[in-house]
């Protein structure tokens, strides 16, 4: 076995095999950039070496100084983990010139599998079902207008390299069909620098399933069962399940069949996984999957797989790596339970789920039946040069009904500060009736975004809780203070404060009296809510509020904070008294970046009347193009960005004026 790797990648992915490697008594080396120094991966590793600036591609995609650090180190071999330089053949070419192993299959099978149309053509020859589509060389726009005609709408436009949903768009009319193509084309190029593109009908009940294919050097190849990725946003997944629900054994026998078909005609060794669509508009049925791309790398969802198999894929990717026979035949593996994943992002579901940073003021996940893969720790930064994944919540249960109990449960008792996240919306998800009686597919939560995405509107007793918790109540004066037993209090009159907190673009103003040690009286619209803060712990405190008992936590967000209670999280802002209602309505007339990123696109120029919903700026932020609309009618007054600029949170991008009557 090898005694020194180093792991080419950073995040949850880089501790994980880290994690995998000590096990095994394999020292680790990790890379970082200068956005990482502090990072866990860091920290976890033997020894770590710097590669660049924060920007993934004077960093984590520079080949020749991620080979030059494994060199200075003596590394025998390097971890790729997902995404970065994981599926670039010339990286594993260049790995093993410079005389190390790679720990991943050889660089002619990325290759054969790289490019999605060579792929589906390599497929059809092998005898694996593919989606009807063009996988030409053709890019020409007009070209692929024509053959999307043929298709037939709607149709899909996917990148033919790498993955994640980069460069892709769904096209339901001919007449958004160029919009779509150059969108998805500036993606691609963007992310893998090609910006080719395969057109491929859209099938509209699929679910998204996948087999987990091994090989090994020795002629050997299995497959690790399925997994079901149909929970997804943005062709994104958001929740993975193993085993595929509904699944039968015939179609398990034949989807795996046919990934370990694909594997073995491109000789293939590692771990990979096949990805299928299944058209389920009639159920599911073994003649009614295509094959869709094979990924030559391990995937986010591995853990599931793990968590059903009780196999540890990383120690199988070593010991493959360094020229052993795969350990185990198809013959002796088996499924034992269910699993879930969910992906936790800093995202803002109520905001289109608009990427967040910042800074991680609170993290916490349940200790007991939960596997939590994570790349980041309390005070660490969400910055925006990379995925804003926080971290993978993992469950295992002996049935697919204790699992997802077991999921939503865990979702709900994880809290995170400093930053928007996902867990509500998961925890929404993951009690969704379709998903809940195992019926999910592709398209569920486009239908279903509004009643998962929703803010939760507070009542009176949440509001009063929330003013009470804005004015430093979670503070304890220290015990020698001569003031402590008198409380909130003031020499004349009863001591009374007016909060104003923002919830969702909805003003609330409560007034809160303060009536003895730990006592208020909360005014609200239309009546007065007794509050008693009867014990504190850190963040938080017990309170009983108009008769009720309830264990509150509050965490910080930008401008606000978070309350936590019941198993439901409310977001409020405090309003800047500073703010006049002139600069409120003038905000209206300025584009802002409602995050740090690159002007991609600037579709406007000084001068140009615009109408409310025009397209304005296309600007890429965390692995994502956001498009910036106007907020209203009015013509261009200040155009301040230009294509090619780094912009920061908050700033005006450009700025509207009135129409001339």
């Amino acid at each position: 076995m090898f005694s020194k790797i180093l792991v080419a990648n950073r995040g949850e992915i880089a501790c994980r095999i880290i994690r995998t490697a000590r096990r095994l008594g394999i020292r680790t080396v990790a890379v970082f950039s200068d956005a990482d120094a502090g990072a866990l991966h860091v920290e976890l590793a033997d020894e770590a070496f710097r590669i660049g600036a924060a920007a993934a591609s004077e960093s984590y995609l520079n080949a020749a100084r991620i080979i030059a650090a494994a060199q200075r180190a003596g590394a025998q071999a390097i971890h790729p983990g997902y995404g970065f330089l994981s599926e670039n053949a010339d990286f594993a070419e260049a790995v093993e010139a410079a005389g190390m192993a790679f720990i991943g299959p050889s660089a002619a099978a990325i290759r054969a599998m790289g490019l999605k149309d060579a792929a589906k053509a390599l497929m059809e020859q092998s005898g694996v079902p593919v989606v009807p589509g063009y996988h030409g060389e053709n890019q020409d726009g007009d070209f692929l207008a024509g053959e999307a005609g043929i298709i037939g709408f709607p149709v899909l436009i996917k990148a033919r390299a790498g993955g994640g949903g980069k460069g892709m768009r769904r096209v339901d009319r001919a007449e958004d069909f160029s919009a779509s193509l150059d969108a998805a084309r500036r993606e691609a190029q963007a992310a893998f620098g090609d910006g080719a593109v395969l057109i491929e009908k859209y099938l509209m009940k699929p679910r998204h399933i996948e087999i987990q294919v091994f090989g090994d050097r020795h002629g050997n190849a299995v497959h690790l069962f399925e997994r079901d990725c149909s929970l997804q946003r943005r062709h994104q997944k958001v929740i993975e399940e193993a085993p595929a629900p509904g699944m039968t054994a015939e179609m398990r026998r034949a989807m795996g069949e046919a990934a370990v078909r694909a594997a073995r005609a491109i000789d293939y060794c590692g771990a990979g996984t096949v990805e299928f669509i299944a058209d389920v508009s009639d159920g599911l049925w073994p003649d009614r999957f295509f094959f869709m791309e094979m990924n030559t790398r391990l995937q986010v969802e591995h853990p599931v797989t793990e968590a059903i198999t009780g196999i540890d894929l990383v120690e199988w990717q070593l010991r493959v790596a360094n020229g052993e026979p795969l350990p185990l035949k198809q013959s002796e593996l088996s499924i034992d339970g269910w699993a879930f994943e969910a992906r936790v992002y800093a995202e803002d579901p109520a905001r289109g789920f608009l990427p967040s940073t910042g800074t991680l003021s609170d993290i916490r996940f349940p200790q007991e039946g939960v596997r939590i893969d994570a790349g980041v720790r309390l005070g660490d930064r969400i910055s925006p040069f990379y995925d804003p994944m926080i971290a993978k919540l993992i469950v295992h249960g002996t049935t697919r009904a204790a699992a997802l109990a077991r999921l939503t449960a865990a979702l709900e008792n994880s809290h995170i500060g400093g930053v928007a996240n996902n867990l509500d919306f998961l925890a929404r998800l993951s009690r969704q009736a379709d998903f809940a009686a195992g019926h999910p597919d592709t398209g569920l939560i486009d239908r279903e975004v509004e009643a998962l995405t929703a803010a939760d509107a507070p009542d009176e007793t949440v509001l009063a809780l929330a003013a009470v918790l804005s004015l430093g109540t979670l503070q304890v004066p220290p015990a020698g203070d001569p003031f402590r037993t008198l409380g909130h209090w003031q020499i004349w009159g009863q001591a009374t404060r007016t909060v104003t907190l923002d919830h969702h673009g909805e003003r609330h103003v409560l007034r809160v009296a303060a009536r003895g040690l730990d006592l208020f009286a909360v005014n609200s619209s239309s009546r007065v809510i007794p509050v008693r803060i009867s014990g504190r712990f850190e963040g938080g405190c017990h309170v009983e509020a108009d008769g009720r008992q309830s264990r509150l936590q509050r965490l910080e967000i930008a401008r606000g904070f978070t309350l936590l209670v019941d198993g439901r999280a409310y977001d409020f802002q405090i309003p800047d008294p500073l703010d006049s209602e002139a600069e409120t309505a003038a905000g209206s007339d300025r584009l802002t970046a409602p995050m740090p990123g690159l002007i991609k696109l600037v579709r406007v120029r000084q001068g140009d009347a615009v109408a409310k919903g025009d397209a304005l700026i296309v600007m890429e932020a965390m692995k994502m193009e956001l498009t910036l609309a106007a907020s209203r009618d009015g013509i261009v007054e200040t155009l301040l960005v230009a294509e090619g600029d780094q912009t920061a949170e908050g700033a005006v991008l450009l700025m509207l004026k009135p129409e001339e009557a």
